[in-house]
């Protein structure tokens, strides 16, 4: 079969005109001179990419031919072309790029290429016809001075819709939208990112406790509410056998969550991932079918963090930046706090409380600064006498 699929692969490249000393020229050089990439050559060019695809960097690109884009609604070509919609260009035209000189050879065995976009691009050269995403290969392996060109007969569209417009077109995140909004995070999730989601439904939502929803809406319970939405994603974009591989990872509240592949599928804690890798603009977003709850922490997980803020809060106080240590120790108490420690007696925690009631009440950005740090060596000396 494998044989058969490269012998293919040379009818097609011998039944295309290749151009002269291709592999003298650069890809931008190669594009130009076949000539049926003028539509290809004029976005690069629109979007400011072709001294990218001059330069010394090897790449591969899947060249969509005139006749490719000219299946794309002349309306919609005319408008990307645009000077405000660059952006969305420079998307769609970098989805096409793979770093690297991938050749057919190396691609045969590949499902997945990971593109400049930031997305991964499907790939099958195993199959009767040569695809990638939803185009067909027609010819491959036009080598070039930095890198291969493939040609295909269809412009790949990635995922253009940032992370929360991408569950809103879901129709099954109300609550989790909501929820992003009261906590005031919808502008991050909106944001370069990219963020990685594990998302409840609206299903997962009702199943919590009666009330449960009610009361983390409310004002004043909303730094449960971001702990809780932070706790559900990961910064990057990490598709699902990455998330497997891994097994755990660090999520933006500073906690880890465990992945791992069971006989159902793929289990995050105790929640099942009942669709994965959608792709959105800024990430990717899991499906999760319960709410991922942060459970107590652990005296390790605790240790961890207050070293953490240590590292990050001395140097600043080294610096003179008093308040931004104090920034930095304050949270990570307070945090602490808010979360509780696994087999903690009410000892513990009342000095955790004391301590952060004494730093607020204490006005000297300085002396705040020493209240805290005391109590984080007396918590961490501690933590070294707890078992989880």
């Amino acid at each position: 079969m494998k044989s058969l699929t490269f012998s293919l692969l040379l009818v097609a490249t011998l039944l295309v005109a290749q151009p002269a000393n291709a592999q003298n020229k650069t890809i931008a050089e190669t594009a130009i001179e076949v000539g049926n990439f003028n539509t290809l050559v004029a976005a690069a060019q629109a979007a400011g990419l072709v001294d990218t695809l001059n330069g010394s960097a090897e790449l591969t690109v899947f060249a969509p031919t005139d006749e490719a884009f000219a299946k794309i609604d002349p309306e919609t070509l005319a408008a990307l072309l645009k000077p405000e919609n660059i952006d969305q260009l420079t998307q769609i035209l970098t989805y096409h790029v793979v770093p690297g000189r991938v050749n057919a050879a190396t691609a045969y065995d590949l499902d997945f290429a990971g593109t400049v976009n930031g997305q991964r691009l499907p790939i099958n050269l195993r199959g009767k016809g040569l695809k990638v995403g939803d185009a067909n290969i027609k010819v491959t392996d036009v080598q070039c001075t930095n890198g291969v060109i493939h040609v295909i007969d269809t412009v790949l569209m990635p995922a253009l819709s940032n992370i929360p417009a991408t569950a809103q077109s879901a129709g099954q995140f109300n609550t989790l939208l909501a929820a992003v909004g009261a906590a005031g995070l919808a502008e991050v999730l909106a944001g370069d990112g990219p963020f990685t989601v594990f998302a409840p439904t609206d299903e997962a939502f009702a199943a919590l406790p009666e009330g449960t929803v009610e009361s983390l809406l409310k004002p004043e319970n909303k730094q449960q509410l971001v702990d809780i939405l932070k706790y559900h994603v990961i910064s990057g974009r990490v598709y699902d056998n990455d998330a497997v591989a891994a097994q755990r990872a660090e999520t933006l509240l500073g906690r880890g969550v465990n992945i791992g592949l069971t006989a159902e599928g793929i289990n995050v804690n105790d929640a099942q991932i009942i669709a994965r890798n959608i792709d959105a603009s800024n990430g990717v977003i899991h499906v999760i079918d319960k709410v991922l709850i942060p459970s107590s922490l652990s005296s390790r997980e605790v240790m961890n963090s207050l070293n953490s803020a240590v590292e990050r809060g001395a140097p600043v106080y080294n610096a003179g930046q008093h308040g931004q240590c104090c920034e930095i120790y304050m949270r990570t108490m307070s945090d602490i706090m808010a979360a509780g420690i696994n087999n903690a007696d009410d000892h513990t925690m009342s000095m955790i409380r004391q301590t952060v009631n004494r730093a607020e009440n204490t006005h000297s950005m300085t002396e705040r600064a020493w209240v805290l740090r005391e109590g984080i060596d007396s918590l961490y000396a501690r933590m070294g006498q707890l078992r989880d």
